[in-house]
């Protein structure tokens, strides 16, 4: 699909020498550009979830759980050995 974007000059021309050098042209390298800008967003909005998530304090519900999957582990090691 066609679109117009505006760009500083400086960045036309490096976009340009850019492209050249690695024998694409113009708009395949915007596009690779975008694409890993966004890929790179995604990344870290999944991150800034996952940071928020485990950064709260486990409730007591959830201490218990845990403390109840470790002693099954513990257990099950002692029987296996």
């Amino acid at each position: 699909m066609k679109t117009a974007i505006s760009l500083e000059g400086r960045l036309l021309q490096e976009a340009d020498r850019t492209a050249r050098q690695m024998g694409i042209s113009r708009s395949r390298l915007f596009s690779l550009a975008l694409e890993n800008y966004l890929r790179k967003r995604r990344n870290k909005e999944i991150l800034d979830q996952l940071n928020e998530v485990y950064a709260e304090d486990p409730g007591p519900e959830e201490r218990r759980i845990v403390a109840e999957m470790k002693r099954r582990f513990h257990a099950t090691i002692r029987d296996t050995w």
